[in-house]
């Protein structure tokens, strides 16, 4: 029988147009031979060419007729079998299309088919609790429903109908999965009303159930991809009010009871006696080993190509591990390097505490931040005794600079001791620490370290400097400040005993936190440095003593310490400069202040003229009782306080100033009478009697005389004021005499002009007068 296409060729002219094709290739042959066969004949027998012309021209005449033959038959199957193989090809496409949209209706016939069977063995699973089956018969039937969304030709009402029965399908076995997980783990938590400490965290349990199911409950939750959601809430739970807790509260220990049912139940107890305030990393350890090993005991299955303990690992591990550095190795770190050996306790513990993760799968590898935290414990060592320091020198420098105490050249300072550097000789020799070094800290318990030094060669006669040459003079400190260089000493004793990384960060925590000083106490007492005389004089010993103390400071530690540290360019002498200029401008200010006050005192005495009225002669003994008054009060608040020399130099800076300014604005009167003469040397008198009594800056009375004797020293204008007192009352005899050609006292003190006008403003224009006044000259 013949087939379909065989029937539509032939009624299409196929096999005709093969018959006229055939035709055609035979008569052309016939052409060509026949061709041949004249060409042949003409070359041979030319020269009977015409006796056979008429064979030649009936043979062409063959050939015409063959191709008007031809022509025919191009122009039949033109007109004829064209438009048959047209509307074959029409006809085969047509069919072709038919049969793609046959095709792709029943692949659609089969999804449908297939989820159609998905959906009932699914439903079947999940009455007979076989949630992995019903979970990848579910999934089975959303892949076949995404084949459909995927035919575009047509919208089907019925997919929208499956798209929906393939939901409420998927959310029953949600429930119902939902409910088998809340019999696997079980919280329970007092109401949150309650505030989160430690009684809140003792009614916490955490309920765990052996379940048969189990594996399903959870293969179907991860294929559903509803597992990690639930891992996720549980780890946030289980780390809030489970695992922090345990890290951040000492008293708590957990506790593992098993109950009826195969039922685990996780509970708080709380530890008898516990006061410590940071729990400790063996502890901590312990306790989350606890809890972890129970949940890997209880829940532990395989998902997918994870363990269940490997997800639960990567949602709490990152907050955990953050949480057991900051909450417990940070205050594990010991604070001196002595401690540091101990450490590697902690360490292992570290180790094998991240060992048993990996063997329970919560971890992939080790090594992991938590142990490098640990490992680095020299590092966090130097951090965490930097920042103590640090601390600890703030709120020495911000605490109240009233209590203080006595430093006399007889303070010790309390050294560490270090070895002695090998290319020393060895000559092992006591020394006093003031000798050894140049420090002068207040008497502590410690005695000064033996120092071994090289024996240094004498010659005769050879001039010794005394013991106490580089000593700081009696004075007082602020005891903050006592502290503060007792710090540094520790600070810097640890250094020389830590590895070089420790080494050179400790080193500069000590620079650091005198850079600090500088910085931060100025400002921060600024106020009370500019009204209260007696911190001014404390602030500029704190800085003097500091100041001393880096001398020497740097030198003693450094042989010590790692390079380049010990290579002589790492001291704090650098540091001096600024330590002394920042005491001095300090006490400075407060000087000017006082100088102030006293000047605006003397402000008040009517520039001293016509003392014979009552009421300026008043206001000007009373402006001279209040500069005394003031200078008293002040030698009050500094004696004992301020080195005696500087206390000296102080009181008769301010002294100078008022006797200046009484000088200067006598020697402006142009007219002093008899009765204001008398009333200006009793002022004049009352400063010199009164002013060397203000030169006590020591307890001791009897030490203080040759500070009194001293005073023209301390005071530039003391003999100018003694000088004016005689004036005021002698006669010009005496004025001359004292004079005596530029080379008395009075000419030490005053300029014949100054002398000049003084003569007439105090006596009268006489010929006495003006021959007193050639002979000052």
């Amino acid at each position: 029988m013949s087939s379909f296409v065989t029937e539509v060729l032939i009624n299409s002219g196929k096999l005709e147009k093969e018959n006229l094709s055939s035709k055609i290739s035979k008569l052309s042959r016939k052409i060509d031979d026949t061709k041949a066969e004249v060409s042949c004949m003409l070359n041979k027998r030319y020269n009977d060419l015409l006796p056979r012309l008429e064979v030649s021209e009936e043979l062409l005449v063959q050939v015409d007729e063959v191709s008007t033959e031809m022509d025919t038959l191009k122009k039949h199957m033109e007109t004829q079998v064209q438009p048959n193989i047209n509307d074959a090809a029409a006809e085969y496409t047509k069919l072709k299309q038919q049969l793609e949209r046959n095709a792709l209706l029943i692949s659609l016939l089969g999804h449908l088919r297939e989820f159609h069977y998905a959906m009932e063995k699914a439903n079947k699973s999940l009455l007979e609790k076989e949630y992995v089956d019903a979970a990848n018969e579910l999934e089975r039937a959303r892949t076949c429903m995404e084949s459909l969304k995927a035919w575009k030709d047509t919208e089907l009402p019925l997919i929208n109908a499956l798209r929906s029965e393939l939901i409420m399908q998927r959310e029953n076995l949600v429930y119902h999965l939902g409910e088998e997980w809340k019999q696997l783990v079980i919280w329970k938590l007092p109401p949150l009303k309650e505030p989160e400490n430690v009684a809140f965290l003792l009614k916490v349990e955490l309920c765990l159930s052996h379940n048969s199911a189990k594996e399903s409950v959870l293969q179907a939750l991860a294929i559903q991809r509803d597992l990690p959601c639930k891992i996720n809430l549980f780890s946030q739970v289980l780390l809030k009010y489970m695992l922090k807790p345990l890290i951040l509260h000492p008293s708590l220990s957990v506790s593992v009871k098993k109950q009826q049912g195969e039922v685990v139940v996780l509970t708080f107890n709380k530890r008898k006696g516990c006061h410590e305030e940071h729990t400790t990393p063996s502890q901590v350890y312990r306790e989350v080993l606890k809890v972890l090993k129970t949940l890997h005991e209880n829940l532990d299955v395989a998902i997918g190509d994870k363990m269940l303990s490997t997800i639960l690992g990567e949602q709490i591990w990152e907050e955990l591990s953050r949480c057991i550095i900051h909450e417990c190795l940070l205050h594990s770190i010991p604070t001196k390097s002595s401690q540091l050996e101990k450490y590697n306790t902690v360490i292992k513990e570290t180790e094998e505490f991240e060992k048993a993760l990996v063997e329970m799968k919560f971890l992939q590898k080790e090594s992991t931040n938590l142990l490098k935290y640990a490992r680095d414990v020299n590092c966090h060592f130097a951090n965490k005794k930097s920042l103590d320091v640090i601390v600890v020198a703030r709120k020495l420098m911000l605490a109240q600079m009233h209590s203080t105490v006595k430093i006399t050249p007889e303070s010790k300072l309390r050294l560490p001791k270090l070895p002695t550097p090998d290319k020393l000789p060895r000559v092992k020799q006591e020394v006093p620490s003031e000798q050894a070094s140049p420090d002068n800290l207040p008497r502590v318990k410690q005695e000064s370290p033996s120092v071994e030094i090289s024996p240094m060669p004498t010659t005769e006669n050879e001039s010794q400097l005394s013991p106490w040459t580089m000593c700081l003079p009696p004075c007082r400190i602020s005891e903050s400040v006592q502290n503060l260089m007792e710090l540094a000493l520790n600070t810097l004793e640890e250094a020389i005993k830590s590895s070089p990384q420790c080494a050179s960060q400790l080193f500069f925590t000590v620079r650091n936190m005198f850079e600090f000083f500088y910085d931060v106490v100025p400002t921060y007492h600024k106020e009370n440095f500019l009204k209260f005389p007696h911190l001014a004089a404390i602030q500029h010993n704190n800085c003097m003593y500091l100041a001393h103390h880096f001398l020497t400071l740097g030198h003693y530690f450094r042989p010590h310490l790692p390079q380049p540290f010990n290579e002589g360019l790492f001291t704090f002498v650098d540091m001096v400069p600024a330590f002394r200029k920042l005491g001095a401008q300090c006490f400075l200010n407060q000087m000017n202040i006082q100088k102030g006050e006293m000047l605006e005192r003397l402000s008040s005495a009517h520039n001293f003229c016509n003392l014979d009225d009552a009421d300026n002669n008043k206001a000007a003994g009373k402006a001279v009782r209040q500069v005394i008054h003031q200078l008293k009060q002040l030698g009050t608040v500094w004696q004992d306080v301020l080195p005696p020399t500087i206390y000296c130099k102080a009181i008769g800076t301010l002294l100078d100033t008022a006797i200046m300014e009484i000088i200067a604005k006598i020697m402006m009167l142009e007219d002093i009478s008899s009765e204001d003469g008398e009333h200006l040397h009793v002022l004049c008198q009352r400063i010199i009697e009164e002013g060397p009594l203000l030169f006590v800056p020591l307890t001791d009375d009897d030490k203080n005389k040759k500070y009194q004797e001293e005073v023209p020293l301390y005071v530039k204008k003391w003999n100018a004021l003694k000088e004016l007192d005689i004036l005021l009352l002698a006669n010009l005899l005496e004025i001359v005499d004292r004079w005596a050609d530029s080379k008395g006292p009075l000419a030490l003190e005053f300029t014949s002009k100054e002398v000049k006008s003084l003569i007439r403003a105090l006596f009268q224009n006489t010929d006495r007068r003006a021959v007193a006044m050639t002979k000052i000259k």
